[in-house]
């Protein structure tokens, strides 16, 4: 099984190069960023409308496959607590039924403000209402996918 718990074992699990691909699941929709092949910055890319498991994992692999994917990341909607609700456990399937689809490395990145700073970020551009109700879940995202980036960047400057 390539799903990994924590940030360490997903990043031994990457290869050196290639995109990561940043995944915000909602239950209507699937924001998806991309991020560059030296793994600097994070891009969103697109929203996908949820239908059923099989066709959204056919289009989120297609993407992958499309940009020469090295890994892909799921943010874990964890409780302001840290305890992990529902959500966490639907994510958690998705991530296990997803892995038996693909062989590349799938991780996990706390994504509990991810939305609510997407939404200022699209605010403070003075976003309107309409377009930011269809940018949302893939600039959450990338705010998402960037995080792990910096953390993974963090982990390579560490002694």
């Amino acid at each position: 099984m390539s799903v990994f718990d924590s940030t360490e074992s997903f990043a031994a699990a990457l290869s050196d190069r290639g995109a990561l691909i940043g995944l915000d699941l909602g239950d209507k929709t699937i924001g998806v960023a991309v991020s560059d092949g030296l793994r600097s910055v994070a891009t969103p890319l697109e929203t996908i409308r949820r239908s059923k498991f099989t066709l959204d994992a056919a289009r989120l692999l297609d993407i992958a496959t499309g940009r020469s994917a090295a890994g892909l990341l799921l943010g874990l909607p964890r409780n302001m607590d840290g305890s992990e609700g529902p959500r966490c456990q639907s994510t958690r399937a998705f991530a296990r039924n997803l892995s038996r689809l693909t062989d590349l490395p799938i991780g996990f990145w706390d994504e509990r403000l991810s939305t609510v700073a997407a939404e200022r970020a699209l605010l403070e551009a003075d976003t309107s209402r309409r377009r930011r109700a269809e940018v949302i879940d893939h600039v959450a995202a990338g705010y998402i996918l960037q995080g792990l980036l910096d953390r993974l960047r963090h982990m390579k400057d560490a002694p």
